[in-house]
């Protein structure tokens, strides 16, 4: 088997964007896109399945531009993750991990914003009253935690003089 570099990335990747994926597809299928919104309680008053959409960005700011520069930044910053994992000869395993889990929610809100102008939201956890989301904002947002972790654990390196 040919020698794949920087792999962690490109599995994190490719399965983070086929699980968000699955789940919008499921939300579009299963609710219907109304006001006030479908919601499905898991925990009642705790954890839903709401769907709604954003036309920004997260915690819902940049409303309406969805389609707009947002979706080139998507774009953007999908191809410069890319670029570091094909260009990089290997990648530490938690810098792996974090940049292809930011590469798949980069990508699943990117194909959103190209497809339909905006993004589907469906994660509701009320208990908190957190904005609603999706698994590409969870797996960006894993991508940030694997980067702080892999900076607490690599080892410092000291400085030439």
């Amino acid at each position: 088997m040919a020698d794949m570099r920087n792999r962690l990335f490109w599995i994190a990747a490719s399965a983070g964007v086929a699980l968000d994926r699955a789940t919008k597809l499921w939300i579009l299928t299963a609710f219907p896109l109304q006001d006030p919104p479908a919601t499905l309680p898991v925990i009642r008053d705790i954890f839903h399945f709401t769907y709604v959409v954003n036309t920004g960005a997260a915690f819902s700011s940049f409303q309406g531009q969805g389609g707009g520069w947002l979706r080139w930044l998507s774009l953007i910053v999908s191809v410069g993750l890319a670029a570091l994992a094909i260009w990089n000869p290997r990648l530490p395993r938690w810098e792996q991990l974090g940049y292809g889990l930011i590469l798949s929610g980069a990508l699943g809100n990117g194909i959103d914003r190209f497809a339909f102008g905006h993004v589907i939201d469906f994660l509701d956890a009320r208990l908190i009253n957190f904005p609603i989301f999706n698994i590409a904002d969870v797996m960006i947002n894993l991508g940030l935690i694997c980067l702080f972790v892999g900076l607490w654990r690599s080892p410092s390196t000291p400085t030439a003089r």
